[in-house]
């Protein structure tokens, strides 16, 4: 193909698959790989941000000069210190960490961390800094407090200043280095990757960014694009030597993202072979684009992120593609190492019959698939996935939600619209048979749920009681009842299995379900309590990092979402799958049995709940913002 027609078939590309190759261009910029006028007018504005945001903390020692302040060096209260991570404060920490003086950055350090807890208790209660662990992991990065407990710890383990900042030393360095070789490096060739599939197929799953995992050769290739990088800096020192070998080695991405399990000099040395004759004719494409750099600086790079650099880099694919094919046609020694043949043609309907028969046979039995339960069936089973009965039609339901769930991503790639990772020679690893058991489709039965709401019960009575038990050495009952159990826990699980069921199969938006649907039930039912208990409080998270009226907070929320999504996508699975063993009788009459014990315990403690030492007696202080309260003591705050 002629320059013309390689651009007008990237153009085409480019708007069959706008969104995700601007999305992939966009990364590359943010890494340092491609450059761009919006890459350095971030870099412009946030290094003017930063040298105008600095922290002053006042010195202890009389005559010493105070750190800059953003205000010009005019030393202010501890208060109004402003403190961030990348600051001048933080950045003094490790300055005198890195020089062997531990002690002045263990000082700084301290300094910085209670400015930052007094300021907080000063401004937004929301953004608290005293208590928590997402406190002290906030407290601990902005202070650089975590830095020094590491070299602290190294230096008495030697017994000298020095160790520990060498070893921070090559720490940083090391941390460095990996995220080059195995993050930034390694991208380059994924994003070949996503404009080689763009070009063939319709869809590109946004899964395909982590391609390399999914055929275990992300090391290898991270170590193939080292080997081009040191290659390619030693022809560097001779300048006219980088400048032509820049081009020599101009396909080794697109090399290593054809074949994966080529070597770094396996991959060079193909680019060499293949760019033979062809580096003026790049040199010149190169060029072909200088009038999209020009207005790119005057949009401040806004044109090169929406539209030029995915276009370059789809015009730079098809100027592969091209290569590849003379390549193979000349017989070049090597061109048969590029044997992916179905980044360039589809594959036929027999081999995509053949591959992906599972998914052609599930799209066939569609049409007699089993129809879903209709009526008050049909309302619990759709939208809350409950089952009432054990008929063989809503078991047949639920096995096809479960299928659809599996093969429905297939779909477009048995179609022949995306690229047949199957048939490739590389393919996916296949899902384990034990994830089966898991089956998170399903439909759970009424008697199932109530189980699962005792044992969710009983399992956060547990993990209370024993947090205080570790912590305090003292037995505290926790929770308003008198029986093991704290039903907000099962409600929460009960009702995550139930209202958030129509977003199951989306695990993204479900574990943002979770969060608000948690973060609304404690919320209720702090204000709930108190309303009806004459304002005595079951838990407090004022101070907390991120806290809503003390009664919710971002650490509690967190880590609901995480134990919701086990809840959702093992924990309940698994154990349903021991509740349908059981007798249905014998299920029955525990349900019943549990149900009256719980019932009964409910109707005692509404006029005698469970409360005293450890439990609600916290002592309510007046503030100015809203109705907030402070802890007595450590022992009367809710773990989570």
């Amino acid at each position: 193909m002629t320059r013309k027609e390689m651009k007008a078939r990237a153009r085409q590309t480019l708007k069959g698959h706008y969104m995700i190759l601007v999305m992939t261009g966009l990364i590359s910029v943010f890494l340092g790989l491609r450059n761009s006028s919006f890459d350095n007018a971030v870099r412009a504005y946030s290094s003017e941000n930063i040298s105008a945001y600095s922290v002053d903390i006042p010195s202890d020692d009389e005559g010493e000069e105070g750190i800059e302040t953003n205000t010009g060096g005019t030393p202010q209260s501890a208060a109004d210190t402003r403190i961030a991570v990348g600051s001048v404060g933080l950045l003094d920490v490790i300055h005198h960490i890195m020089m062997g003086n531990p002690e002045k950055g263990r000082e700084l350090s301290e300094k910085l961390k209670e400015a930052e807890i007094e300021r907080s208790k000063e401004g937004n209660r929301v953004l608290g800094r005293s208590r928590g662990a997402l406190s002290k992991l906030v407290n601990g990065v902005t202070s650089g407090s975590f830095i020094v407990m590491f070299v602290s710890g190294i230096n008495s383990l030697f017994g000298t200043n020095n160790v520990g900042s060498l070893i921070l030393v090559l720490l940083a360095f090391a941390g460095v280095f990996a995220f080059y070789l195995l993050v930034v490096n390694t991208y380059t060739v994924i994003a070949a990757r996503m404009f080689l599939e763009s070009r063939c197929y319709e869809k590109l799953p946004i899964q395909r960014f982590v391609f390399l995992l999914r055929v275990k050769r992300w090391l290898q290739v991270s170590l193939a694009m080292l080997v081009y990088t040191v290659y390619e800096f030693l022809w560097a020192l001779t300048i006219i030597g980088g400048i032509i070998k820049s081009y020599s080695y101009f396909l080794v991405p697109f090399i290593l993202a054809e074949n994966p399990d080529l070597s770094g000099r396996q991959a060079v040395t193909l680019s060499r072979k293949m760019m033979y004759g062809h580096k003026w004719e790049c040199f010149v494409m190169e060029c072909s684009f200088l009038g999209w750099s020009f207005l790119g600086s005057f949009t401040f790079g806004l044109s090169e992120i929406f539209y030029s650099l995915p276009y370059q880099s789809a015009t730079y694919c098809e100027f592969y593609a091209a290569l590849r094919a003379k390549a193979k046609a000349a017989g070049i020694q090597g061109a048969e190492l590029l044997n992916d043949t179905y980044l360039y043609e589809r594959a036929s309907g027999e081999l995509l019959e053949e591959g992906y028969s599972d998914v052609i046979g599930w799209k066939n039995e569609q049409k007699d698939s089993p129809k879903k339960p209709e009526g008050l069936r049909g309302i619990l089973s759709d939208w809350f996935g409950i089952s009432i009965g054990d008929s063989k039609e809503e078991g047949g339901y639920e096995e096809n939600r479960e299928l659809q769930v599996r093969l429905g991503m297939l779909k477009d790639v048995a179609e022949g619209k995306a690229y047949p990772a199957r048939l490739s020679r590389f393919p996916d690893g296949a899902r384990h048979k034990r994830m089966d058991a898991f089956h998170y489709m399903r439909h759970y039965s009424v008697w199932s749920l109530v189980l699962l709401f005792f044992f969710f019960s009983m399992l956060g009575w547990c993990w209370e009681v024993s947090i205080h038990l570790v912590l305090d050495g003292v037995f505290v009952n926790r929770g308003t009842l008198h029986g093991p159990w704290l039903p907000i826990y099962g409600a929460g699980g009960v009702m995550l299995l139930t209202l958030l069921n129509r977003v199951r199969n989306h695990p993204v938006m479900q574990f943002f379900s979770i969060i608000f649907l948690c973060g609304m039930v404690e919320y209720w039912t702090s204000y709930y309590l108190e309303v009806v208990y004459d304002g005595k409080k079951w838990w407090d998270y004022s101070g907390y990092f991120l806290n809503l009226n003390g009664r919710i907070c971002a650490e509690g929320l967190l880590v609901f979402g995480i134990g919701g999504m086990v809840i959702v996508y093992i924990a309940a699975p698994l154990l349903d799958n021991r509740i349908r063993g059981i007798r249905k009788n014998v299920l029955m009459w525990c349900c019943v049995i549990l149900l009256c014990l719980y019932t009964a315990d409910c109707v005692y403690s509404v006029k005698y709940p469970n409360e005293g030492k450890g439990i609600t007696d916290y002592q309510p202080l007046s503030w100015d913002l809203g109705n907030w309260y402070e802890c007595k003591g450590s022992r009367n705050i809710k773990l989570l």
